[in-house]
């Protein structure tokens, strides 16, 4: 039987993509999350022990540590905002303390990469420290140092996305210069699962990233090529920070705290220096930029997007998700209600639209999807959105009034 592997996060970016893997490669998973009901509609949800947890609780660690052999600390604190540091790091030495006491063999850490001789933000400073407290343990601990990671769902990828199909004319920083190594969640993915089945006895730090070494502004750029679209950047000597992270905030999935964070780490080079990686692993195969970005732009339709909105707390949601702009409703119909559903998808100049509906046990659920191309997408998506959302009103009254017949 295989060993017991804990994956904390769960409900965060790298873990979904993480422990649908874990499972194919035939792991027992425990998932750590601390609201369970975000994890519902994910399609692993029935074949893995899932505990809820205050990831500050050195005694909630315990529990969810008993009898697993290695584990995936998966855990940031960027959206709660201010402050939000001490309580990364004091999550840190609850975990280190915890894996220590429950005799776990291996941990498996996904930091932030950077240069820590070299001025950096806080943000990528603190997950320095982060695996540096964990090291500190007995446990031996495998670190990955990442920088932007190209997938659909990445924090790091819908601000580029967002950002890029909105404007013609990119505004930011001179920081957009800095250089970046953009690496494919694919193979971040890669190289969690190749530590897990090569465990070292002693802690190692790798650095990772792509075959390519390139620059934030760039990103965008090459992006914009691949969707057909033409963009330019304008960049600005002096940007206050708190009003880029105010834009970003407004038009894309990314909020203004974890925006904050990330535009302020945009001021240093993220890129690999020290290529260990490479032999320690060969057998990862690197995917290029442009090979991810298709692969992220593949997944942006209803049937691939992960439901991170579907909880079984019934209210309204408004959301922007995976390169969507999503409108959400769970209502209550009649017990008797038969099950019934109805789809359709439409596609424009302005972009892809989907709809679905599903009435089933008492309740109706209603999803409208719809992916942007440009500017003009996202003008049609907010001036037509009160019919948008008429719409799924008018669809319910009518499913309602099918029941009384």
């Amino acid at each position: 039987m295989n060993k017991l592997i804990l994956v904390t996060g769960a409900t965060g970016y790298i873990a979904s993509n993480l422990i649908p893997r874990l499972l194919d490669s035939g792991h027992r998973v425990r998932s750590l999350a601390r609201d369970p009901l975000r994890l519902k509609r994910r399609s692993w949800y029935d074949k893995v022990e899932i505990i809820q947890a205050d990831v500050t609780s050195a005694s909630a660690f315990a529990h969810a540590l008993d009898g697993v052999h290695a584990a995936f600390y998966l855990i940031h604190q960027m959206s709660h905002g201010p402050g939000y540091i001490p309580l990364e790091l004091d999550s840190a030495r609850a975990f280190a303390a915890a894996a220590e006491k429950a005799g776990i063999q291996h941990i498996i850490y996904l930091g932030g990469l950077a240069d820590p001789h070299e001025k950096i933000a806080p943000h990528m400073r603190s997950r320095i420290e982060t695996g540096e407290i964990l090291r500190a343990g007995r446990v031996p601990v495998t670190e990955f140092r990442v920088g932007v990671v190209t997938g659909s769902g990445s924090i790091s990828f819908e601000m580029i996305r967002f950002m890029t199909e909105l404007l013609p004319v990119v505004p930011g920083p001179m920081w957009l210069n800095k250089r970046t190594q953009p690496i494919a969640i694919r193979n971040v993915i890669d190289y969690l699962l190749a530590a897990l089945n090569d465990p070292a006895g002693e802690s190692r730090i790798f650095e990772i990233g792509g075959p390519q070494v390139t620059t934030y502004g760039d990103l965008m750029i090459r992006y914009a090529r691949i969707r057909g679209l033409k963009r330019s950047l304008l960049m600005f000597r002096c940007i206050p920070l708190w009003f880029m992270a105010f834009g970003v905030g407004l038009v894309s999935p990314v909020p203004y705290p974890v925006a904050y964070v990330l535009i302020e780490s945009l001021s240093a080079d993220c890129i690999v220096w020290h290529p260990d990686v490479l032999k320690a692993f060969p057998g990862v195969k690197l995917i290029d930029f442009d090979s991810a970005v298709q692969e992220a732009l593949e997944k942006t339709h209803p049937a691939r997007i992960v439901r991170v909105w579907e909880n079984g707390r019934r209210k309204t949601k408004f959301i922007k998700h995976e390169g969507c702009f999503i409108i959400h409703r769970a209502t209550a119909l009649p017990d008797n209600h038969p099950v019934d559903r109805a789809s359709e998808s439409r596609h424009t100049s302005f972009g892809d639209m989907w709809f679905e509906a599903v009435a089933e046990d008492g309740i109706l659920t209603q999803t409208l999807f719809f992916s942007p191309r440009g500017l003009p997408g996202f003008l049609y998506w907010y001036l037509l959105f009160p019919f948008h959302f008429a719409s799924l009103r008018g669809f319910h009254a009518g499913i309602g009034r099918q029941s009384q017949k």
